[in-house]
């Protein structure tokens, strides 16, 4: 087990009727709120509406940033500094999923950058940067970003999509009841992500992390078990405030306690598809992370100890084969998306091999996958693209 430092400075309120907290939330902060949201479906269930019963209420004067993509975009990013700026904003009030959220922090730390050009901040090397502070009302369980102080933007001009460190939530306001009206095929690839970021710290070469492995499996036993349910009653409040619970976990840190750094090899590439056909982005990893696993069982054995574990601990199977026994908890895996409505092949979703090579060098830019679990070269990647058709 290795060491780790870790540090969440967010203060979460999960629950039923935690918007109470809002006014509290946000008020040590100062009057001039930055409201930002994404298409509209907050208008949709009644929440944008309570939110400015609360701030009306409270005295706050309110600038509003709408259509937040769900691939959010440097120019998004762009608009909100400068509505910071122009309106003397004292905190961001972001509504909504990862998107909004990643967008916000993206806005938050941007206002402070020094320089005009913003896609620089997102593309330079840096921690976490002096930003105004954000308070978050969670509208999705997918990425975690109500818990992490990362971002990931999209440059569409220049195919580029990427994960950087910007700035912690002060506080998210995480409510399960906020989750009821989505789709089956967002929370179905909302589920895929949290999964993801469960995947992408499990599988590394630390064996002895108990703890971080453990907390691992729990939650990826929490998704298999609850989405079904999701699916099935959309205002379950168990299987959602569990599915909610899960999603702030998965992309903490808290599962990557004391274990070496695995290069998160599928992110690295779903980025990629999003970034040059503006996929979905747990779809695009439930459809990587199966055809990944296979591959790197093929070129590497190896890992095999590490699948045999996540088909016994995860998916309860057992064997005394351990080849075939890692790839049945790889089989249950695609299975279990494909029950779940998500479609399987990068076919399905109209995109072909035309830019596979191109996306494969940005994925492994610098070599940056030469260190991940098992070493990935450009051609891996572009292989790995080719199974997912």
């Amino acid at each position: 087990m290795l060491n780790y430092t870790h540090d969440i400075p967010t203060v979460i309120h999960f629950g039923k009727g935690q918007i109470s907290r809002l006014d509290e939330s946000l008020r040590p902060y100062g009057k001039r709120v930055l409201l930002a949201y994404g298409g509209g479906s907050i208008k949709k269930i009644g929440l944008y509406d309570e939110v400015m019963e609360i701030l009306n209420k409270g005295g706050y004067i309110v600038t509003e940033l709408a259509g937040i993509e769900p691939n959010p975009r440097i120019e998004s990013v762009e608009k909100g500094v400068e509505l910071c700026k122009q309106n003397g904003v004292d905190v961001i009030l972001a509504v909504g999923g990862g998107s909004t959220i990643d967008c916000a922090k993206a806005i938050a730390a941007g206002v402070y950058w020094e320089g005009d050009d913003l896609w620089e901040m997102v593309t330079s090397k840096h921690g976490t940067l002096k930003a105004l502070p954000l308070v978050d009302i969670l509208t999705l369980s997918a990425t975690g970003s109500e818990y992490d102080g990362g971002g990931v933007i999209s440059n569409m001009k220049t195919n580029q999509k990427i994960g950087k460190s910007f700035t912690f939530p002060a506080v998210s306001i995480c409510d399960p009841t906020y989750t009821f009206s989505v789709s089956k095929y967002q929370t179905a690839a909302g589920s895929a992500d949290i999964m993801s970021h469960i995947l992408e710290n499990y599988f590394s070469r630390t064996d002895d992390s108990d703890l971080a492995d453990g907390i691992s499996e729990t939650v990826l036993k929490s998704v298999i078990r609850n989405l079904p349910i999701a699916l099935k009653e959309p205002d379950n409040y168990s299987a959602r405030a569990n599915l909610m619970a899960d999603s702030s976990i998965a992309c903490s840190g808290i599962p990557a306690y004391g274990k070496q750094g695995t290069g998160w090899s599928c992110h690295a590439m779903e980025h990629q598809l999003s970034a040059y056909y503006d996929i979905t982005h747990g779809v695009g990893l439930a459809i990587l992370t199966p055809r990944w696993m296979r591959y790197i069982l093929r070129k590497d054995p190896s890992c095999t100890g590490r699948f045999v574990r996540f088909a016994r601990n995860v998916w309860g199977l057992d064997g005394e084969d351990e080849q075939a026994l890692a790839m049945a908890g790889i089989d249950a895996l695609e299975a279990f998306f494909t029950e779940s409505g998500i479609p399987m092949t990068l076919t399905a979703l109209g995109i072909g091999t035309e830019h596979f090579e191109d996306m494969a060098n940005q994925a492994n830019g610098g070599g940056r996958l030469s260190n991940a679990y098992v070493s990935l070269t450009c051609e891996d990647v572009v292989a790995i693209f080719h199974d997912c058709l």
